[in-house]
């Protein structure tokens, strides 16, 4: 029934069915070895891939944090300073304070900072913003202050009294005996001057210092602002209010047929012409007026 197979076909046929089963058994490991590294190398782009996209997550998220945390942009508002009869526009930031606008101002009408006043339906305190006053475009701020030429306008002498002053100098005259100021001296101690008392040193009265004259013998007074680091020179027309760091030096001389009394002059520039001169100053207080203009051991 059944044909006898050639040997020789026999093994011909073991053979290719051995090598078809060799290929089929060796077929599945050697795939395997192939994908394997092409998985590691899929799974390596994945990581990296979620990696990337984790960092430019972060990247917005960081990025859309130091965007809300921006401070806006500063607002300014127009508006018209009145000073001395001169409209001058002004830009200036809405939140800024009536401190900041002073030393803004100061540049421009040249009057100091503390010697500023600001007006703006009534007097404006130096921490108020210009929001909370209520400044907008277009309005009217005006200023009111005196610019340190104006407050020695008063005392400013003569070409000729700066040279008799001069020649007085030289000659080592007493203040009290030179021509520039016996003209005031000789009319002689003021009615309402403060008693002056020699040999004595008292600290500043918590009052003003009245009675005294200046220069072009106008009654005048001063006021020591400690807390504002202000002396306050005050006549009839008007107050004057200087920085006390402003003041070059303080230099007085006891008047030689009243000495009670003083002279002093207050150096409030850096020429002779600058100096403002009072009369009349009592002695007692020389000492307390020059400690507290310019410190214990600053005044000569």
């Amino acid at each position: 029934m059944y044909r006898d197979v050639p040997p020789e076909h026999a093994f011909v046929y073991d053979t290719a069915k051995d090598d078809d089963s060799d290929k089929c058994c060796c077929s599945s490991p050697r795939s395997e070895v192939i994908s394997t590294p092409k998985s590691t190398e899929n799974l390596a782009a994945e990581v990296k891939e979620s990696t990337t996209q984790h960092e430019n997550n972060i990247n917005e998220s960081q990025d859309t944090a130091a965007t809300t945390s921006e401070e806006p942009p500063i607002e300014n508002v127009d508006f018209k300073v009145i000073y001395n009869k001169q409209k001058i526009s002004v830009n200036f930031a809405l939140d800024g304070t009536v401190a900041d606008l002073k030393t803004h101002l100061q540049k421009i009408i040249s009057v100091p900072q503390a010697m500023q006043k600001v007006m703006f339906k009534g007097l404006a305190k130096d921490d108020q913003t210009l929001r909370n006053l209520g400044v907008t475009k277009g309005a009217k701020v005006m200023i009111v202050g005196s610019k340190l030429d104006d407050v020695l306008a008063v005392s400013i002498p003569t070409k000729q009294e700066l040279n008799d002053e001069a020649v007085s100098s030289a000659s080592k005259e007493p203040l009290s005996q030179q021509k520039i100021h016996r003209k005031v001296l000789d009319k002689g101690i003021p009615e309402d001057v403060m008693p002056g008392i020699l040999d004595s040193k008292e600290p500043l009265p918590e009052f003003p210092l009245a009675g005294m004259l200046n220069k072009s013998g106008g009654k005048v007074r001063l006021t020591f602002k400690l807390e504002q680091d202000q002396l306050w020179i005050g006549t009839k027309e008007r107050t004057d209010k200087i920085p006390m760091n402003s003041i070059k030096g303080v230099h007085s001389e006891p008047i030689h047929d009243h000495p009670e009394y003083h002279i002093m002059a207050i150096q409030l520039g850096t020429t002779e012409a600058s100096r403002y001169w009072i009369y009349w100053v009592p002695a007692q207080y020389i000492s307390a007026i020059k400690d507290a203009i310019l410190g214990k051991w600053c005044y000569f």
